[in-house]
Formats: structure tokens, sequence, C-alpha cells
């Protein structure tokens, strides 16, 4: 059905790059956010700048993954490490202060900004597809790290598509690990009411792709937006489609 195996009965999508292009807004804010601490970590130690790719970088260390963990994990790349800090410290840190929560709090602010200025688009494709499956009586849920998933949901009108949400604030709420470790997909298919076995994971992200091969789950769908199909391949992903659209055609 859809695409999919016939056992399947349950879909989990993960939203920025497969239903929605917040992809590229939250690699705009990282690359922001990034750049300007690494500035000002050059112009203080005397090191040399260079700059967050937000190609390689992004894919390798901050996509799929919960703010604190890309953070964390971008820095560690570079040799870098700050103390943790608090949920609510604040996006002015001076250098000397700057904490990890402080950093994955600039670059929200700075993502909320885009969103509010230049608002989410959505792929169609994904719409489609979501409005499809509906039809079909198969349950969905979206499975995200972003933990502006509810907000998104609304602004786009997607939410009528959706009867569960797992997302960095179930995250946090709840200890998960984030992705690649499978616990957020199997809490969306246990929201479901649905063993892992009998859902779908839909990602772009390499991180996601491990989650959902490393939960079990039924199919993994691979959605390449921005060429890199043999890597999700590599990572996990059973099908890989540039849009969730192809799917009603048959998987390609």
């Amino acid at each position: 059905m859809l695409g999919l195996p016939d056992d399947v009965t349950a879909l989990l999508f993960d939203l920025d790059g497969v239903l929605t292009d917040t992809a590229s807004v939250h690699d705009a804010a990282w690359t922001a956010t990034f750049d300007a601490y690494l500035r000002e970590r050059a112009d203080h130690l005397g090191e040399e700048f260079r700059p967050f790719d937000p190609v390689e970088d992004y894919a390798r260390h901050v996509d799929g993954k919960p703010r604190p963990d890309g953070v964390r994990d971008f820095l560690a790349s570079r040799g870098i490490e700050l103390p943790e800090g608090d949920a609510d410290d604040p996006v002015d840190q001076a250098f000397a202060d700057v904490t990890v929560a402080g950093l994955g709090n600039r670059k929200n602010a700075d993502l909320l900004r885009r969103i509010a200025t230049d608002g989410v688009t959505v792929y169609e494709g994904s719409r489609r597809y979501l409005q499809a499956a509906q039809e079909a009586g198969l349950r969905r849920a979206v499975v995200s790290s972003s933990a502006n998933t509810q907000q998104v949901l609304e602004v786009t009108g997607l939410a009528r598509f959706v009867e569960e949400r797992v997302d960095g604030l179930t995250l946090r709420e709840r200890g998960l690990r984030g992705k690649p470790a499978p616990d957020s997909f199997l809490a969306g298919a246990a929201a479901l009411g649905v063993d892992p076995a009998r859902a779908a994971v839909f990602e772009d992200a390499l991180s996601g792709v491990e989650a959902g091969r490393a939960g079990g789950f039924g199919v993994v769908v691979g959605v390449d937006r921005v060429g890199h199909a043999e890597a999700l391949r590599a990572h996990g992903a059973d099908v890989v489609v540039q849009d969730l659209d192809e799917l009603l055609d048959g998987p390609r």
C-alpha cells in the first residue's frame, strides 16, 4: 500500500527535510550560530577561523539530532569542549561564559526569526502522500528532534494529517536518546500502538535512517533532497526517493 510492504500499518515521518523544507532553514541558523562563535573564538584565542561547512558539517554532526547533541558533536569535531550549561542559558553570553545550551539557544532564536520572517515551505509531494495515507487508514506520527515541531505543523496546516507527535520536547521530558538511537521512533510506534516491524520510517538524515534500522522497523525510506542517495542506503535505507509522492506509483 502506498509503495510500502503490505503488512505496514503505521508511518513515522521525520519533519525537517521530509515533510517541510525547514532543513534548509535549520542549516542556515546553525551556520550563522557556529560561524559567529568560531569567529569570536579566533579573535579571542588567536586561532585561524575555519567556518562551519553547511554541507559536510551539517550532515555529519547536526542533521536530525537534538540541539544539544548537534552543538556538542560539531564542537568535538573541532576539538572544542564547552560546559553544558542550563536549558535557559541566555543567547547573549560573553565568550568566556559560552555553554552548549547557550549556543543551542542562539541557534533556536535565529531559527524562529527566520521562520517568522520567511515562513515554512511544505514539500507538496509529501502533503499528497500524507493525505493519501490518511485516506488509506494508515496510522501517522511525526518524529522529529526539533523542539518547534508543533509550531511548524500548525503553521503549515500539516497538523490535521498527524495523529501523534514525538519531538525535542518529548525527548527532554522523557529522557530519550536522540537519533541515531532508535528511541524517538520506538516512542512514535508505541504512541500509535503498533509493533516497529509493522511501521515505516521516513527520513532524510543519515542519523535518522540509522535510527530506523537500529529500531527494527519494517521499512526505512530515505528521502534524498541533497543528492546523497547512496549514503542513505549505506546507513540503512531500504528504498530512496526524492519526494514521497514517488511512492504513490510504487517505490523506485
